[in-house]
């Protein structure tokens, strides 16, 4: 009986090591201090996600139901994508406005584009040489396309740094910050609320870009 009782206890007790384990080992479980931190701080964070098309889900949701949306991006992939088809398909008419940032691809030399196209190609072996100005070429001729046949979508190029991934709504901000050694899908991603002092953050992240180009 007694070898029995210590059997079960062992049992037990190597059952709750392996879910502590495991919740310690969860993302979302190590993000906890951080959002506690911000509750605290007042800093306005909800939820971050390790990777950026971790949000994808969470973003389309947020897209098909916000008044309006502003964009901030460094390549544009994602816009031709199924995350952002809330905004083109005849439901984005809905919106009050779209706006869009994309990266200036004429300034050259050493623009900011420039720049981050030589940090991806440190890690991307298969990104050569003026491949990123294509490709936001691509996607810059997908937006201009969709809006010849709306009126609330508007486009802007800048050349600034190229640090982050914004995407806004009346409701909420995903603020992804670049890593140097990641694709932007690969950088870790924070959502915001409105209202709080990130969402504030990202939003003059947008409006200042948007005014000054």
């Amino acid at each position: 009986m007694e070898e029995f009782v210590i059997g079960v206890v062992s049992s037990l007790v190597a059952s709750m090591i392996a879910i502590m384990g495991g919740i310690a080992l969860s993302p979302r479980m190590r993000s906890w201090p951080t959002l506690l931190l911000s509750r605290f701080t007042g800093l306005g964070i909800c939820r971050i996600y390790q990777r950026q098309r971790v949000a994808t889900e969470d973003l389309a949701a947020e897209l098909s139901k916000a008044r309006w949306v502003r964009v901030l991006t460094g390549r544009g992939n994602e816009l031709t994508r199924g995350g952002f088809a809330a905004l083109w398909e005849d439901e984005g008419r809905r919106l009050d406005f779209v706006q869009v940032l994309l990266p200036d691809t004429e300034h050259h030399p050493a623009s900011w584009l420039e720049w981050r196209e030589d940090e991806i190609r440190r890690i991307d072996p298969g990104f050569s040489c003026g491949m990123l100005a294509e490709q936001v070429e691509i996607n810059a001729s997908y937006i201009n396309q969709v809006a010849a046949d709306r009126g609330n979508i508007e486009m802007r190029r800048y050349n600034l740094p190229n640090l982050h991934r914004v995407v806004i709504t009346d409701r909420v901000a995903f603020l992804t910050l670049y890593r140097r050694a990641a694709h932007g899908r690969d950088s870790p991603c924070i959502l915001a609320p409105r209202p709080g002092l990130m969402y504030d953050y990202a939003l003059n992240l947008f409006t200042t870009a948007w005014s000054h180009v």
